[in-house]
């Protein structure tokens, strides 16, 4: 079923109207933050941007962001070039590189390097991937769509994961989280909708990840990401102090409420609203927090398919508690690893990285798949650009032309490689996908027509896709 017009923000409403109406967002609001029955109503549906009905049939429910942070080099890991193998040590032709963007190689003398690990047929659909990702190959390779055509616009780390994670390399924009949040709702009364975790490697210079990546910009500062911490508890000063009682607590937040509510009476400040839906999603979160990394109920198979106990701050242990917040209703979830950086050493260093990550992806995927939640689940394994078939060293350089990422579940059809670069890696060739198709295609699979989730602000609409974008249905099952 389709809608006749493009979903914007409606007009602010009124902070007296706000406040008064008991049956409106501020009635729900205020009563969840006291206490009372409305505390466990999900807060999907409650905001203008909301998309009902769904513009097209939704295959996934929610996102899982699987984020190679540092630029994963495409041609050591899901990208084959037996020619790129037989050119190694020689000049790279100048009719790849005359003319082009290249970042700290340019002007140096180019020299192809060759893929460092070899590269495997896995799984019943033989797709080629390095042998560097054995978990990987033997447990999920029949379930993934690896896409090696992707290409960006940014040739360094922070516009580029801006670009990948806003559609514009220009601060300021909201994060795709942000954006599927504003316009699906959440299904967790008691969670953020959009959770971030980073962890940080040790083969890679670990780039740093600013909070930008997943603010809400443009959008109400509530559905702003929310970085739970990979160690100890994930969001600060979740438990009550010593000799706090929760009917204490509740006056505190009482009265609080009771100033939000005479300053709404004065200003037209939608802030107000925001702040209220953040203390009472605070204060549900010192019960729901405890309860999500208490791992007491998971079996000991669990571990073992992960290879952690969980709270170590490794990236299994992120993708577990992932897991366990898709269970619980959050609508997108991201995690970085901060170790794909690698300007030197590549064979070692490569080979070290996709250690790190290679059974906790593994692992997240199949334990979706056996719990019944793949189908309705999204998972997008990815970076923010590729690494260049020339030489910098013994290492590579940063590459916008041409990289590789893939997706498993929600709707994706398993066991495909679509698209190609050239025979040394350096471009697209074929069925070339940009990051605007990229989100478009995400968009599409939540049941959104990209074209269509927008919102008014600078005296124009804006989007996650911007004015660009196309679904890449050869992915879609």
């Amino acid at each position: 079923m389709t809608m006749p017009h493009p979903v914007v923000l409606a007009p602010a409403l009124a902070r007296r109207g706000f406040l008064s109406h008991a049956s409106g967002l501020g009635g729900i609001a205020l009563a969840s933050l006291l206490g009372r029955a409305a505390a466990a109503a999900p807060l999907a549906g409650t905001w203008p941007g909301i998309v009902r009905p769904l513009h097209l049939p939704a295959r996934a429910k929610r996102v899982i962001w699987l984020y190679m942070a540092g630029g994963m080099t495409h041609l050591d890991t899901f990208d084959h070039k037996p020619k790129l193998a037989a050119m190694d040590g020689q000049p790279m032709p100048e009719s790849f590189t005359k003319g082009q963007q290249i970042a700290q190689l340019q002007g140096q003398a180019l020299r192809c390097l060759a893929p460092q690990h070899p590269f495997a047929r896995a799984g019943a659909s033989g797709q080629e991937i390095a042998t560097i990702f054995p978990e990987i190959a033997a447990r999920i390779a029949d379930r993934i769509a690896i896409v090696r055509s992707l290409h960006t616009e940014a040739i360094n780390h922070d516009p580029a994961h801006t670009f990948m994670n806003t559609g514009s390399m220009i601060s300021g924009r909201p994060s795709a989280g942000s954006w599927l949040w504003y316009g699906l709702g959440s299904d967790a009364a008691d969670l953020p909708g959009f959770v971030v975790m980073v962890s940080t490697g040790r083969f890679g210079q670990s780039q740093p990840i600013a909070s930008r990546q997943w603010h809400s910009g443009l959008l109400p500062s509530r559905f702003q990401g929310v970085e739970f911490r990979s160690k100890g508890d994930p969001v600060l000063y979740v438990g009550r102090p010593a000799g706090v009682t929760p009917d204490r607590q509740r006056d505190v937040v009482d009265a609080v409420a009771r100033l939000d509510r005479l300053r709404g009476d004065v200003v037209d400040d939608p802030e107000i609203a925001a702040r209220l839906a953040q203390y009472e999603l605070a204060f549900r979160m010192q019960a729901s927090v405890p309860e999500l990394v208490d791992l007491a109920d998971e079996p000991a198979s669990t571990f073992e398919l992960y290879g952690t106990k969980g709270g170590d701050g490794s990236f299994a242990a992120n993708c577990l508690l992932a897991r366990r917040l898709a269970e619980r209703g959050v609508r997108f979830i991201q995690l970085y690893h901060r170790d794909w950086d690698h300007h030197g050493s590549v064979r070692d260093h490569v080979k070290g990285t996709a250690a790190e990550v290679d059974r906790g992806a593994a692992a997240l995927v199949e334990d979706l798949a056996r719990r019944g939640m793949l189908d309705e689940t999204l998972v997008v394994f990815g970076t923010e650009f590729g690494r260049t078939p020339m030489a910098q060293g013994n290492g590579r350089d940063h590459h916008m032309k041409a990289f590789s990422i893939w997706l498993a579940g929600g709707g994706i059809k398993g066991g495909i490689t679509h698209g190609a670069t050239d025979d040394l890696g350096y471009g697209v060739v074929e069925n070339p996908v940009t990051v605007h198709d990229l989100h478009a295609t995400l968009l599409h699979l939540l049941g959104i027509d990209h074209t269509r989730l927008t919102i008014p602000a600078q005296g124009r609409d804006f989007r996650l896709t911007d004015v660009h974008g196309r679904v890449v249905h050869e992915l879609v099952a």
